[in-house]
């Protein structure tokens, strides 16, 4: 038997939004009564996909899950307090509910309009709007090669994900979660369980269970215990911009060409900040993260051709703009279907996996928090289920397919 510096309950293996939600939501279930540990390479996030996210959320998914883990999402935004007020103090998250507007082509409008049939069953507040609606409503918007789109009328938009991932972490402490300054490097399995996981320094802790939140790195930690997920890290840019033009009222837009922009801040006297980005072509699509500081690599070229072109075409007052910062962050990126890996690893009995959500992390960390944790604690979900993202899926090879990744 190995020997351990320490032991808990539960280690968590990556303190980020996912991690931290994680812990927090074993701290405070009545059921637990457990010590719960997050190891954390890291404490100031400097690479981590929670602080470098475009941070929004959305319920305009193809999948019933993901439209539920969303829903889920903007009631426990809105109602932060309730959860993640430490002593009377509640969490700055200026949630704003912008909206998103996904626009269609002719060829693109079946789609759109089975998701949104879709997503109003599940309870979404997504409204279809033909293209004269769209123009009536955002006189901005080029409507002249578009048939219709979906906006989320509520229940949609953009929010501080630094202070949601802050909050989370402040609360998980203030209810007896212990952070630790460390990289998991290795779990150790005997018998087919983890006993225990292998710090970058030497050092060991064992544990009853372990949760695999360890973004980028996941796959390579899940590795050590034989297990494979296809998880790679992906880079995705983020632009911001200003522009004088008139763009009242603009949602976080996604136009046909998967080019994104949405409002960043109160407009100023050089005008309205945007942030924007985009899904690259098939061709670029591999740019692989290797090692965390290939992050801070921006590529502006990028920007001029897949990002500010369409977006003018789209936006005619973007047509004049003044580029301003911008930055790199990872995807840990799913490749069988571009879905979260969720629950309990197949063939290692306390490994739970959260990994693989393909830019849908901070939006999805309160649903995916909760659900490990009534895995971990009660043997099963308890309320949503969540069992559509499990492991199981990548061991068969079977795709959920989501048609709506940005």
């Amino acid at each position: 038997m190995p020997s351990f510096s320490e032991t808990a309950d539960v280690v968590i293996c990556g303190g980020a939004a996912i991690g931290s939600s994680v812990a927090y939501h074993l701290a405070s279930d009545l059921g637990f009564k457990g010590k719960v540990v997050v190891l954390e390479k890291d404490p100031t996030y400097r690479y981590s996909a929670s602080a470098l996210s475009a941070a929004s959320i959305r319920q305009q998914f193809s999948s019933s899950v993901n439209i539920r883990i969303s829903l889920h999402g903007i009631e426990f935004l809105r109602n932060i307090g309730t959860h993640l007020a430490v002593d009377g103090e509640v969490p700055a998250i200026d949630l704003h509910e912008g909206g998103y507007l996904y626009v269609a082509s002719g060829e693109g409008a079946p789609v759109l309009a089975s998701n949104q049939k879709l997503q109003q069953e599940e309870g979404a507040d997504i409204a279809l709007y033909a293209a004269d609606i769209l123009r009536s409503k955002f006189s901005w918007l080029n409507v002249e090669d578009l048939a219709c789109g979906t906006f989320g009328v509520s229940g949609e938009g953009w929010f501080d994900g630094w202070a949601l991932l802050q909050a989370f972490r402040r609360k998980a402490r203030a209810l007896g979660v212990e952070y630790r300054q460390g990289e998991a490097a290795r779990y150790i399995v005997e018998g087919g369980r983890i006993v225990g996981v292998e710090l970058g320094d030497g050092s060991r802790i064992g544990c009853g269970a372990v949760v695999n939140a360890s973004g980028t790195h996941g796959a390579r930690l899940a590795a050590t215990a034989g297990i494979a997920i296809p998880v790679r890290s992906m880079k995705r840019y983020v632009f911001s911009f200003t522009c004088k033009g008139e763009v009242d009222n603009c949602p976080l837009l996604i136009d046909t060409s998967g080019a994104y922009c949405r409002p960043e801040g109160k407009r100023g006297s050089e005008g309205q900040m945007f942030i924007c980005g985009a899904s690259p072509p098939a061709e670029l699509d591999r740019e692989w993260i290797e090692t965390d500081a290939d992050v801070e690599d921006v590529d502006w070229s990028f920007f001029e051709e897949h990002v500010w072109a369409p977006l003018a075409h789209r936006v005619p007052a973007f047509e004049a703009i003044k580029p301003g910062r911008a930055w790199a962050g990872p995807y840990d990126m799913n490749e069988l279907d571009g879905n979260a890996i969720l629950g309990p690893a197949v063939g290692v009995a306390n490994l739970y996996l959260a990994n693989g959500f393909s830019g849908h992390g901070l939006q999805q960390s309160p649903a995916v928090g909760r659900g490990l944790a009534e895995q971990i604690v009660h043997g099963g979900y308890r309320t949503l289920d969540l069992a559509d993202l499990g492991h199981e899926r990548i061991v068969a090879g079977r795709p959920l397919t989501e048609a709506n990744i940005i």
